[in-house]
């Protein structure tokens, strides 16, 4: 499935919009995250584990996003983006969202 964060796809005719897809996840670090992320805020710098929560949330809404493409029977996702809403300290949702499409064979 081609995703794009364009409007079109390079090369393809968009023949059909199907409407807009999302794939959105709940996630907050384990304690050991949590403990880890929590000394590294102490002496500064990237933050190791924080970053596995944030990929691995990013990657799940991504694959739930093309499972709702693909149940929609899409070709494509154009205009993809991502979102991110705390709603309470620690728990985060991440959505991924985009258009779904039929494309014309290239």
């Amino acid at each position: 499935m081609i995703v794009t964060t364009g409007n079109d796809v390079a090369g393809r005719v968009v023949t059909e919009y199907l409407g807009v897809v999302r794939g959105i996840v709940v996630r907050s670090p384990s304690i050991a995250q949590g403990f880890l992320g929590g000394l590294k805020t102490i002496v500064g710098g990237n933050i190791g584990a924080y970053v596995e929560v944030c990929e691995a949330a990013r990657r799940d809404a991504y694959q739930l996003m093309l499972r709702h493409a693909k149940e929609m029977g899409a070709d494509g996702v154009i205009a993809m983006r991502y979102d991110a809403t705390e709603f309470t300290p620690g728990v985060t949702e991440v959505l991924a969202y985009g258009t779904a499409v039929k494309l014309a064979p290239a």
